[in-house]
């Protein structure tokens, strides 16, 4: 059974009479989800609007106060984890371990978040001069618009919302118009944890309205955007427009190096879960797998092997492995770049829709391995699906050139014994991530998150610089010496 939902402006529900709407659709049955409201310009400057009233008030409220809202909303996250998690696997499609998984990446960060409330630290520094004292405080920006994609429909709207919220601004959300749903279930939370009207709002459509009107607003000061490259490169021109702080999370090609040395068996568990969970659709994915020569033929055994008793199906069955791509758009792209990859590399394993049965309903493909060569465009471009390129190296030095050689910087791995190893690629792999004997994924929400090359623009979610992004350093200095003192002018015997 479908839910209908509004926008939330100004503490307030509504519809607008007339309004255009649209579906969301559970990705492995082809069933409806959610209905919502096709949001116009002038519902986006409504709910600008409203943020931009509730902020004095809203920045006012002690930040301890704003974080016992927070865990207060984390604690209702839990009670609901078995609903949201379910929901999160309908409307999405990642395996329902995974789904709860997005809850529960969703509820510790809100409950770190929550002890920023007591922390958001400044500094104190001696001055030059006598009689003064010099500090640095934090500030909230304003208004903050963020925007998230479908992948992680509760973790990625809780990293941007949490933190804006705690840091003392006021936020407009619009969510990924596939997984609408989970979004407002998760601001539900925020409302019943007793946010104050206007403080949060939500807006749904299309990005090239909604999206674009949200950028364009003045009174937004500060855009938080999750999602494609392009697109995130359309958001950040758009905002320097009206010179807003744009914070971008965008794209990967992340790759794992295996070693001659590596443990092989641990290796493979890694490989087959960094590249097909999620089916593949997570910025942090594993993409490429740079092998050594030394254990190519082997490793490649191991890993078709493995393949043929992993099942892609129900994504609510505990014992799947794999379930469908989100959307019929992500179906097509990622079958597209298939028949890419079977024109310039070697088909391995996969390389097609699943088809019969309850397969026909959904979006569901095969896991696929090609072995290509580096500079083939499987190899890289992002594919944001199960789709895996091994590429064979003879050495430390070519894995890492072969790693580095593509224009995003998101995550990366190695697995080795040699410590040396591990502490030289730490150093020379070009990525903001890096694992040592682990996959490309399952990030912390305590430390930092973000990419390099066009991965993002520099700025990091979570951890501890999470409030970096929505926080404004004001430096204060306070004269108690009772007459004019000039700093670097004075000059005192």
């Amino acid at each position: 059974m479908e839910s209908e939902y509004g926008l939330l402006v100004d503490g307030k529900w509504t519809s607008p009479p007339g309004a255009a709407r649209f579906a969301t659709k559970n990705p492995a049955t082809g069933e409806t989800v959610g209905s919502f409201v096709s949001a116009t310009a002038d519902d986006v400057r409504a709910a600008v609007g409203a943020a931009a009233k509730a902020f004095s008030r809203w920045r006012e409220t002690p930040a301890p106060k704003r974080g016992e809202i927070l865990l207060d909303v984390a604690r209702r996250m839990r009670a609901a984890k078995p609903e949201l998690g379910r929901l999160v696997t309908r409307e999405m499609g990642k395996v329902i371990g995974e789904g709860l998984g997005d809850v529960q990446e969703s509820i510790d960060f809100i409950e770190y978040m929550a002890g920023e409330g007591r922390r958001l630290f400044g500094e104190t520094v001696p001055s030059e001069l006598r009689s003064k004292f010099c500090l640095t405080v934090r500030q909230p920006k304003g208004v903050v618009a963020c925007i998230t994609p479908w992948n992680f429909p509760t973790a990625i709207p809780n990293w941007k919302i949490a933190a804006a919220l705690v840091t003392g601004n006021t936020v407009v959300f619009k969510p990924a118009s596939s997984t609408a749903t989970c979004a407002a279930e998760v601001v539900r939370l925020y409302e019943q944890a007793g946010v104050p009207a206007g403080v949060l709002n939500f807006v749904t459509g299309a990005g090239s309205v909604v999206g674009n009107a949200l950028v364009e607003d003045p009174r937004v000061r500060t855009v938080s955007f999750t999602g494609g490259v392009e697109t995130g490169r359309d958001v950040y021109v758009r905002g320097a427009k009206g010179l807003k702080m744009v914070h971008l999370e965008l794209g990967g090609k992340n790759p794992v190096i295996l070693m001659d040395d590596a443990d092989l068996a641990l290796a493979l568990d890694g490989v087959l879960f960094g590249a097909f969970g999620t089916a593949g659709q997570r910025c942090t994915a594993t993409s490429r797998l740079i092998v050594h020569e030394k254990v190519y033929r082997r490793f490649l055994a191991m890993l078709t092997e493995r393949l043929e008793t992993f099942t892609v199906g129900d994504p609510l069955d505990p014992r799947t492995g794999m379930g469908p791509v989100a959307s019929a758009d992500q179906e097509r792209k990622v079958l597209e770049y298939i028949e890419i990859g079977k024109k310039d590399s070697t088909l391995l394993y996969g390389g097609e829709k699943l088809r019969g049965g309850a397969y026909d309903r959904g979006h569901f493909i095969r896991p696929t391995i090609f072995e290509t060569t580096h500079g083939s465009r499987i190899s890289k471009e992002e594919i944001f699906g199960p789709v895996l390129s091994v590429l064979r190296v003879g050495s430390y030095e070519e894995a890492v050139r072969v790693a580095n050689d593509v224009e995003y910087g998101l995550s990366s791995s190695i697995y080795t014994r040699d410590v040396n190893l591990a502490f030289r690629a730490i150093q020379d792999l070009e990525a903001g991530i890096t694992y040592v004997n682990a996959p490309t994924i399952g990030a912390e929400v305590q430390l930092p998150f973000g990419g390099v090359k066009n991965t993002g623009n520099g700025g990091r979610e979570a951890g501890s610089v999470a409030v970096e992004e929505f926080t404004e350093i004001k430096t204060v200095f306070v004269d108690f010496s009772s007459r004019l003192q000039k700093a670097q002018i004075d000059v005192e015997a």
